[in-house]
């Protein structure tokens, strides 16, 4: 048996026996909050006639003024060979220079509702103690981007807007459109039986994006306290992009840049040794500098 599998019974207990139970979770529920709370003000328009975010994740205004639009939907518009409005430009560059400055796959673990629903599946592989099942490559969400770029050209039609699974669950939250479910049920499964991590960690193209756009992101987590880590293997039990997180305990690098880490602090959460931290990497290589 794998030492990862192993990990079930006493999986992240030295960390809530060295933090206590918040600190070896708070960045789980930080990240549920922020899930929750971008739902509720798309939620309380619609159900309270106040509009203090309108629209869904796709298109959207802040206040009614600032607008705000997925970058790949945009990007998907654009070539279908129909010039979008100035706003939804506006829009998906704002949301690309944020994403830019924050950490594209902040996205992924801090907003998206369907990370809620892959990481329920790896929790429930944890608790049943599924075996490790052969990984699909992480590469093929870039072709997957591709192919979706690919097929507005082709078709004229945004294509991908019709089974992306973002707005299929905030459909179906909020004007209980049930139709597209099944998508969420099957990405479930997915991750659950077949292939973990699967979706997100190997297919999502919107993910791929995100990815793309927080390359040079200054705000990374970093294994400031690498000697310190005892090969517990709980950060990663707990990562959905494990890849990552070698290079940063075992190579001459602390700071994970590969843009394929969501920053959901999970590793943070679950260490006992306090071997990651969020950092600025403009910060930190003043720090190595002094």
């Amino acid at each position: 048996m794998s030492k990862l599998s192993m990990k079930k019974d006493g999986f992240a207990q030295a960390a809530i026996d060295e933090l206590g139970w918040w600190r070896a979770h708070k960045f789980l529920f930080l990240r549920r909050a922020s899930q929750l709370s971008v739902f509720i003000l798309f939620a309380i328009g619609p159900l309270f006639s106040l509009w203090l975010l309108k629209g869904n994740l796709s298109s959207s205004e802040l206040l009614g003024i600032v607008p705000l639009s997925d970058p790949l939907a945009t990007l998907q518009v654009i070539l279908t060979g129909h010039m979008p409005e100035f706003t939804l430009i506006l829009g998906a560059l704002i949301i690309a220079i944020f994403y830019a400055l924050v950490g594209g796959r902040v996205f992924c673990s801090w907003v998206c509702p369907v990370n809620m629903v892959t990481d329920s599946a790896s929790w429930l592989r944890r608790k049943l103690n599924l075996p490790r099942t052969s990984e699909m490559p992480r590469s093929l969400r870039y072709y997957l981007l591709a192919v979706v770029l690919l097929l507005p050209i082709l078709t004229g039609l945004t294509v991908w807007e019709w089974v992306n699974p973002v707005p299929v669950l905030y459909r179906a939250a909020l004007f209980s459109a049930g139709s597209g479910l099944w998508l969420l049920v099957a990405i479930f499964l997915l991750d659950l039986f077949i292939s973990e991590r699967a979706w997100c960690g190997h297919l999502c193209p919107t993910g791929a994006l995100f990815a793309l756009l927080g390359k040079l992101s200054p705000v990374k987590v970093s294994a400031v306290n690498a000697k310190a880590c005892d090969n517990c293997m709980d950060c990663f039990v707990v990562c959905p992009e494990r890849q990552v997180l070698k290079p940063a305990l075992k190579g001459k690098q602390a700071m994970i840049t590969n843009s394929d880490c969501t920053q959901c602090g999970r590793c943070i959460d679950v260490c006992a040794q306090r071997v990651f931290q969020y950092k600025n990497r403009i910060a930190l290589k003043a720090e190595n500098t002094q």
